[in-house]
């Protein structure tokens, strides 16, 4: 019996499309999906599917056990902006359901983890331009709080117990895809769905914030390439500093005018704002490209032409 991919948070915005490439890479048999429901049919109907909590233990070890599970990509967790809402629920959400997966590796149940992290382990104090692989982190948020935490326990495991886990910080992904799940950069998706279905949008940052960001073809790839990646090129088991581009409203609202000249965006900052004011505006990621070759293939423009084509396809199809 082959070993499998146990992907927990398949239903979010990352997680369904690491589902569909791991499926393409692997085998559509290989990779189990599993969420707490089956609110995207179409990725339950893809393939193998559980519902599963990722708070309950021994679900997913049972889940692993039932399914020979070999490798799990965690992605199940309560963003920034929802995490402010509900501290303690994106607390006990965000780390229980780290341990869980930490301790079956610990206990040799599987033998890699992927585990996510993000910009938001960085803080107000952190050096704001090509933030540097390792510096300060005091993170404002209790999502970013987590995500900090979490790597020095990514790193911890390794150390103490030799568990192969590997993490990214993810900049603000963009996709067609999936709608954004209540996360600080989530504008920079809505602003394409916006501009083809109303040709006007409201911004909830202000027009000059500059935010890290990627595609999500990029995010995908860059998932994938660190998981393949010799367990010996892995220099890094707390999170990889990770980049492509990094814009401001104003600049996302000029590219998308360069397709549609009509488009207006106006600025309403809200609660949003201010998380985004204590992340980094551009980051260093040297340390992953020299490691396992990482690289980046879409910018702005070429993002935008993507973005339109395909949600022009969605609204008008």
């Amino acid at each position: 019996m082959s070993s499998k991919i146990l992907i927990i948070g398949a239903c979010g915005q990352i997680g369904t499309e690491l589902t569909t490439k791991l499926r393409e890479i692997h085998g559509v048999n290989n990779v189990i999906a599993s969420d707490i429901n089956t609110r995207k049919l179409d990725l339950v109907n893809a393939g193998p599917f559980v519902i599963l909590d990722a708070k309950n233990f021994n679900a997913i070890k049972d889940c692993c056990i039932n399914n020979n599970i070999d490798t799990v990509y965690l992605m199940a967790a309560l963003l920034s902006a929802t995490g402010e809402k509900y501290p303690m629920e994106a607390w006990d959400l965000n780390m229980n359901s780290l341990f869980h997966v930490l301790n079956l590796a610990k206990g040799g149940q599987i033998k890699k983890v992927f585990w996510p992290s993000s910009i938001a382990v960085f803080g107000p104090t952190t050096p704001s331009l090509n933030t540097p692989q390792h510096t300060i982190c005091e993170p404002t948020t209790v999502y970013g709080i987590t995500k900090q935490v979490g790597e020095r326990w990514c790193e911890y495991y390794y150390n103490k117990y030799g568990v192969d886990v590997r993490s990214i910080r993810y900049p603000g992904i963009i996709s067609y895809k999936a709608m954004p799940g209540g996360g600080t950069t989530d504008y920079a998706v809505e602003i394409y769905h916006q501009a083809i279905k109303e040709g006007k949008y409201t911004s909830f940052l202000s027009k000059n914030t500059n935010l890290p960001m990627m595609f999500m073809d990029d995010a995908i790839k860059a998932t994938t390439d660190i998981m393949a990646a010799p367990a010996k090129n892995i220099s890094i088991r707390s999170s990889y500093n990770l980049a492509a581009i990094s814009f401001t409203p104003e600049e996302i609202a000029n590219s998308i005018k360069a397709e549609i000249p009509e488009f207006n965006i106006s600025y309403k900052p809200d609660f949003r704002q201010a998380i985004a004011d204590s992340w980094p505006a551009s980051i260093d990621d040297s340390v992953a490209r020299n490691d396992w070759n990482w690289s980046h293939e879409f910018d702005l423009k070429t993002m935008t032409a993507e973005m339109l084509t395909q949600l022009r396809k969605k609204y008008n199809g």
